[in-house]
This record gives C-alpha cells, sequence and structure tokens, in this order.
C-alpha cells in the first residue's frame, strides 16, 4: 500500500473518529504484525507533510493533511467545457488563517450585512486584532453597547461603522458618541448552500 493510499485511510479514520488514531490503531488498520512498521509509515507521513507531532509526540494532522485539489477553472457567466486539470493543492486553513491563536468564527445574524455578501446564518472568520482600516468588515463594540459587524468607514478623520444593506432605511451608519473599540477584523464568509 503506497503513502498516498495509507494517508487517506488515517484522513478517513480522523474523520469517522474525529481523532487522530495511535500507533496502535493505525498498525490494526493496516494489519501490520508490529507497531514499528506503523511508526515507520507515520514517519514516512510526516516527511510528506500529512501527518506531523506536537512536543508530547501526539499525532497531529500535517500542513497537506487538509489539502483540497484545485481542478482549473470554471465559468461564472456563460457555460463552457469545465477541464478537470489538475493546477494545485490547497489547504484552506493555509488560505485563510494567518494566525491560529487569534481566528475564530462567528455566526451572523441578521441582514445588515447582505450587500457585503454576509447572510444571516452564515459563519464568518474572524481574526483578533485592532489594526483595522476603513473598508474593512470589522467586529466592533461602540459606545460599551453589544458587539456588531459593519464596515469600518471614515469621514472627516472620525471613525464610525456603517452597515452594507442599502434595501432597507433602518440600517443606518453607527457613530460612536464616546469609544468604538475594535475586537476583530473579518477574513472570510462560509456558507453552505447545502446543509450537511
Amino acid at each position: 500500500m503506497e503513502s498516498r493510499s495509507r494517508a487517506t485511510a488515517i484522513i478517513q479514520f480522523y474523520r469517522q473518529q474525529h481523532r487522530m488514531p495511535s500507533i496502535r490503531e493505525i498498525q490494526a488498520l493496516f494489519r501490520f504484525r508490529s507497531p514499528r512498521a506503523a511508526a515507520k509509515v507515520v514517519e514516512k507521513l510526516i516527511e510528506l507533510g500529512t501527518l506531523s507531532k506536537d512536543d508530547t509526540g501526539r499525532l497531529l494532522p500535517g500542513r497537506s493533511f487538509f489539502g483540497l485539489r484545485i481542478l482549473g477553472n470554471i465559468q461564472a457567466g456563460f457555460p463552457s467545457p469545465a477541464e478537470e486539470e489538475l493546477n494545485d493543492t490547497i489547504d484552506l486553513n493555509d488560505l485563510l488563517i494567518q494566525n491560529h491563536d487569534a481566528t475564530y468564527l462567528v455566526k451572523a445574524q441578521g441582514d445588515s450585512m447582505i450587500d457585503a455578501g454576509i447572510f444571516n446564518g452564515d459563519l464568518v472568520l474572524v481574526e483578533r486584532r485592532s489594526d483595522a482600516k476603513p473598508g474593512d468588515i470589522v467586529i466592533a463594540r461602540v459606545d460599551g453597547d453589544g458587539w456588531t459587524m459593519k464596515y469600518l468607514a471614515k469621514r472627516g478623520g472620525r471613525l464610525y461603522l456603517q452597515p452594507a444593506n442599502k434595501a432597507n432605511a433602518k440600517y443606518q451608519p453607527i457613530i460612536p458618541k464616546q469609544e468604538l473599540k475594535i475586537e476583530a477584523i473579518v477574513v472570510a464568509c462560509i456558507r453552505h448552500f447545502r446543509r450537511p
């Protein structure tokens, strides 16, 4: 069994069990006679970047564990034949997350940001930082009120929050009287088109 199919088996184990297998479980998975054979497979997969270990030696998913293949481009306008061409693989964690310790998900509520493509129920990936610039979508609090997600805007040297729903007149700019506290900057929006 080659490294790729062994990696696939370990990934399937992870998806079914929601945890990494132990060396003994890898031994049973591949029907090895000794745990040393399983340990050699783990070493090879660590070299390939599929697996890694923490400081205690516990097995962890590696950089390429969650990688997805990019199969070329698809027209979003007029139809054309789709070409299945393996351009590369991409790890969504590497693409979207720069600081793992400061990144988390929040669920969007309401429709004040629909013109920005953020709808009620979407998961929003945010990075905790306060160096936002006008035009960024931020998680912020104005004058000690609750947290909200809006565009950061600036007028006359003054920062304020701007909703993104032109169709609904109730959403007006939020101008701080005393304090505007920025907690995080929105990195990405995740929407399921087919709910699991």
